[in-house]
């Protein structure tokens, strides 16, 4: 890995992240399978210039699913993948979270 842009991929945005966000101050990223907590946090200050308090690692496993209306199913595989719940200072705030302001 040689760049703060290639740690971090997207931000994953479910119900529980936005509720993470609002009251638990912690973001939710899809992160580089190779990438380690400390480039994390490197990234994320960087970027959006935040104070990071903790960073929490996890990696998400393959799904399963199954194609096909009849007869012969075919059982297709997700891909599993790295994320990361960034924990940053109370009083901060990322904006591509927030949404619009007004």
């Amino acid at each position: 890995m040689t760049t703060i842009y290639e740690v971090l991929r997207r931000p994953i945005e479910t119900e529980k992240s936005r509720y993470q966000s609002a009251k638990l101050h912690q973001y939710v990223f899809e992160v580089d399978r190779k990438a380690t907590k400390i480039q994390i946090r490197a990234a994320v200050e960087t970027l959006f210039d935040v104070e990071v308090v903790k960073v929490n690692v996890l990696v998400a496993p393959a799904k399963r699913g199954r194609r096909g209306k009849t007869g012969r199913r075919t059982v297709i595989r997700g891909q599993a993948y790295k994320k990361a719940i960034v924990t940053i200072r109370a009083d901060q705030t990322i904006d591509a979270f927030e949404g619009v302001k007004g």
